[in-house]
């Protein structure tokens, strides 16, 4: 089980549905040195495409500030992210300056793994609790053709070891799986892992954003990959860590570790979401799916204090009632805008 999280369950403040504020992505910039096609794809985003200038984006001591409120308000567990954030040279800085916030017992990093193998050392250093690695095919070809011809495998997982060194025994590996894509190189990724100490978890394909062309049909049920993959390593349910885990959690029955699936699409979890994400240029969002956010850069650059800041992020989460994979069933997933996942994270 998870550590015991010393604070009164009922404090901070709660949304239309009942759900505290526990967690913080912060995404500390929107450019990749990836395009992946169910996030970035290079139609879209060519090379010369215009992302936010540095005088746009948070400073690491406005996003400092900004967690510190949040975590005032409950948030105890914080995850940088990006687009890539390790594009963010200096992002060991950062990390040490979260991981000092009163109240926050654990920052992580979602990161595509191609600039860690330089920086892991800092990070640990810093402070660095955990590290989630995106990987979403173990064939060098697939591999280049699902990071826009832009990434090589051989990297990555040199900096899966490069982090073990480090002292990162049990990273997650998060792989987005497509249908007629990657999902036929599913038992090759389990077979690499299985017995590595780290956590595989596999993502049903999911209609984030507007660009990345999003179909029904291209999603694998989790029920589905789960089958297929106990016919040839017997799974063993395992409870939940703490209330609001997104992954369902398996073991494999020989003790060959852990693996685990997010559903959004085929059994959404907003019931019990607990998550708000912050953009690179500081605006607060209150679900994956949303089509706008709350600025709160404007007004921390105009001079509001800390009470005014954390009354526009308690008032902003109180009228929070987001339930967007609930509904997709029922609204026509197209009918509306959404903000892109490299603007706020996974």
């Amino acid at each position: 089980m998870g550590r015991p999280i010393p604070f009164q369950l009922d404090a901070g403040p709660r949304d239309r549905r009942d759900r505290p504020l526990r967690d913080l992505r912060i995404s500390v910039l929107d450019r990749c040195n990836f395009r992946c096609p169910y996030c970035m794809p290079e139609e879209d985003y060519p090379r010369d495409h215009r992302f936010l200038g540095k005088a746009e984006r948070l400073r690491f001591e406005e996003i400092t500030r900004l967690a510190g409120l949040f975590a005032g308000l409950g948030v105890r567990k914080l995850r940088l992210t990006g687009g890539e954030p390790l594009l963010r040279r200096d992002l060991p800085a950062l990390v040490g300056m979260l991981s000092a916030i009163p109240g926050i017992e654990d920052v992580a990093l979602t990161t595509n793994g191609s600039l860690l193998a330089a920086r892991v050392d800092a990070l640990r250093e810093a402070g660095l609790g955990r590290i989630t690695l995106s990987l979403d095919t173990i064939d060098p070809d697939t591999f280049r053709t699902m990071s826009g011809g832009q990434g090589d495998l051989a990297v990555v997982l040199d900096a899966i070891g490069a982090a073990e060194r480090a002292g990162y025994t049990q990273m997650k590996i998060n792989c987005v799986v497509m249908r007629g894509v990657n999902d036929h190189q599913v038992p090759a990724l389990v077979e690499h892992f299985r017995g590595s100490g780290h956590v595989l978890r596999f993502i049903e394909y999911m209609d984030v954003g507007t660009c990345n062309g999003w179909k029904l049909d291209r999603v694998v049920p989790s029920a589905e990959l789960r089958r297929r993959i106990a016919e040839r390593w017997p799974l063993v349910a395992l409870p939940a860590h703490y209330s609001g885990e997104v992954a369902s959690r398996y073991r494999f029955a020989d003790g060959g570790g852990e693996i685990g699936f997010i559903s959004s699409v085929s059994e959404p979890f907003c019931g019990d979401c607990s998550r708000a994400r912050l953009s690179a240029d500081g605006r607060l969002y209150t679900c994956l799916f949303g089509r706008s956010g709350h600025d709160l850069r404007g007004a921390l650059r105009a001079g509001a204090d800390d009470g005014e800041l954390a009354g526009l992020i308690r008032a902003v989460w109180q009228a929070r009632g987001d339930r967007y994979s609930e509904l997709r069933g029922i609204e026509t997933v197209r009918s509306r805008e959404r903000i892109e996942m490299y603007e706020i994270g996974g």
